[in-house]
């Protein structure tokens, strides 16, 4: 009797631990339950994601074309990106479906390049890699991008953040691609949910710079909003209406009071400026001769439009001990040895972290930069987002300027003063620069203009280079924020990009550019050195701790039925 009590109770214990099984399995299929124990929280969603997917009630399908064979810092992108588009699926309200492909396997030479030139058609561009061989090195086609197609829209993502040149690894790009994997899904799925592209428009006509210095900025921006050239002097009332942020960048000449009045009208109505505004006239190219140069003031007739919205670029150029360098001829002049040596006139400028704008930004590289002051104000907020080192010594214009410049030492009691700003945030609502005054002559259209603005945002900034790149002698440009010479990639990319979300995103998702993730790779050095001894422990040591695990079992049940 006590037997058959066992033995029944045996096979309930086993038909429960079933019955919960089961249960468990159905619960799974309607709750999802994941615990993050990273210190950053990398693995969890923020709640601005989450607010998304949960309210979208429309199907979402995300292509991604990284798959195949790749080398390894591509399978963690890979990984990664898998893992957090099964979180986005795990919250979608709607069907949310992801696919992972490879575009061009399996296909002949003249079936890839067909593949690879619809992809380019729709926004999908590979990446051409080095993999490290036995041989040597070999090339080979990623393709580090995504496709989402939702609501009969569809927009394509890039996943790899932009390699910079050689001084940037494909490891250091890809850790910080992946701490922007979120931002990039949830800005775009809420562009093609939405169906909305904010308008940008880089001015031109002033003197700014071509499309060739410009090319990475507005190529950068277009992966996300609609980007062009805009001149005021023909851009409509509508035109302007259907801007949302307003680039000026470097002008050379004057600007006329109707050309103001337009801008004056689209700050009124709510539109946000970045002014990136060189004060002083300076170019290094005109020093390449050997002779000296005066830089002096550059009038932009812009001063009154600045001081009334509560900002002023000065008429000076900062020198600091904190600058990027640039390449000199030495020993035999122009046909000589090139070296590189500082600049103390190209400063590198320095972020306030404590600003959602510039958080989280590398330095940024400036030139021949000027100061820039917040005026009193009423109903506008100013935050100084970029400044000088501390050692820094500032001179007014005009001042002569050669390459033999380069040769001087700075001195610390020269130097030593306290940081300048040269990057300020506008916010608030602006007052008109033309109120109670008359219709500038050239505006044929009739704008209403308030006295006040609509809530509106302006960053001001004393250089109009720092959204220039750099161009190659072939006329090819480089990313912008990058600099050939120094093989060094600045933050001045990303500033923008942050300019240009905290400006068009009414959710701020700026944030989720923001979102920290420390990556800790392995120690490469201690790993060389104790290569050898990691190899046996674990190796040697698995093998040892079984067969002392089977010493300790066969002796166990030796004593155990010995009894």
């Amino acid at each position: 009797m006590v037997g058959q009590q066992k033995k029944v109770s045996k096979w309930l214990g086993l038909l429960v631990l079933a019955l919960a099984i089961v249960v468990v399995n159905i619960v799974a299929q309607y709750a999802y339950l994941r615990w993050d124990f990273t210190k950053e929280k990398r693995f969890t969603l923020t709640q601005k994601t989450k607010e998304l997917l949960t309210s979208n009630d429309h199907e979402v399908v995300v292509t991604v074309f990284l798959d195949g064979d790749m080398p390894g810092a591509f399978k963690r992108l890979k990984n990664a990106t898998k893992d957090i588009l099964n979180d986005y699926k795990s919250y979608s309200g709607a069907n949310f479906k992801v696919v992972f492909v490879n575009p061009i396997e399996g296909l002949s030479a003249d079936e890839q390049n067909q593949a690879i030139q619809n992809l380019l058609e729709v926004g999908i561009r590979p990446t051409n890699i080095n993999i490290k061989t036995d041989a040597g090195f070999a090339e080979k086609l990623v393709f580090p991008m995504a496709m989402i197609e939702s609501n009969g829209k569809r927009m394509p993502v890039k996943l790899l953040q932009n390699l910079g040149g050689e001084a940037v690894s494909y490891d250091e790009s890809i850790n910080n691609s992946i701490k922007n994997l979120e931002y990039v899904f949830t800005s775009s799925l809420k562009k093609v949910i939405s169906g909305y592209n904010p308008r940008i428009g880089f001015t031109e006509g002033n003197g700014e710079p071509d499309t060739r210095y410009l090319y990475d900025a507005i190529n950068s921006l277009s992966d996300s909003y609609v980007v062009g050239r805009v001149n005021l002097d023909s851009i409509t009332k509508q035109g302007l209406d259907s801007l949302k942020t307003l680039v000026i960048a470097k002008p050379l000449k004057p600007f006329t009071e109707a050309q103001k009045y337009k801008i004056n009208y689209f700050v009124m109505k709510g539109g946000h400026v970045v002014w990136s505004l060189d004060q002083v006239r300076m170019e290094l190219d005109s020093l390449r001769s050997g002779r000296s140069f005066v830089a002096a003031n550059n009038y932009l007739n812009l001063d009154d439009l600045l001081f009334e919205y509560g900002a002023r670029v000065n008429y000076d150029i900062i020198a600091d001990v904190n600058c990027a360098e640039i390449p000199v001829a030495t020993a035999g002049g122009p046909g000589g040895n090139i070296q590189l040596a500082p600049w103390l006139y190209y400063p590198i400028l320095l972020p306030d972290t404590s600003n959602a704008v510039v958080k989280n930004l590398d330095n940024i590289k400036a030139e021949f930069a000027s100061t820039v002051d917040t005026i009193g104000s009423k109903n506008v907020a100013k935050h100084i987002i970029l400044s000088t080192s501390p050692y820094n010594k500032i001179y007014t214009s005009p001042k002569m300027f050669n390459l033999q410049m380069v040769e001087q030492e700075p001195t610390q009691k020269e130097f030593t003063s306290t940081p300048k700003s040269v990057g300020v945030l506008l916010e608030g609502s602006f007052k008109s620069v033309f109120l109670n005054r008359p219709v500038p002559e050239g505006i044929k259209e009739k704008y209403e203009v308030p006295s006040q603005s609509k809530p509106a945002k302006m960053v001001v900034l004393g250089d109009g280079d720092i959204f220039k790149n750099q161009v190659s002698g072939d006329g090819s440009p480089f990313p912008l924020g990058f600099d050939r010479y120094t093989q060094q990639n600045f933050g001045n990319k990303a500033l923008l990009l942050n300019i240009a979300d905290y400006f068009t995103s009414t959710d701020n998702l700026i944030a989720l550019r923001n979102k920290e993730v420390t990556v800790r790779p392995l120690d490469k050095t201690l790993l060389r050195t104790e290569k050898t001894k990691w190899q046996l422990i674990n190796t040697v040591v698995p093998i040892l701790l079984l067969i002392c695990f089977a010493i300790f079992q066969h002796y166990y049940r030796k004593t155990k039925y010995a009894k």
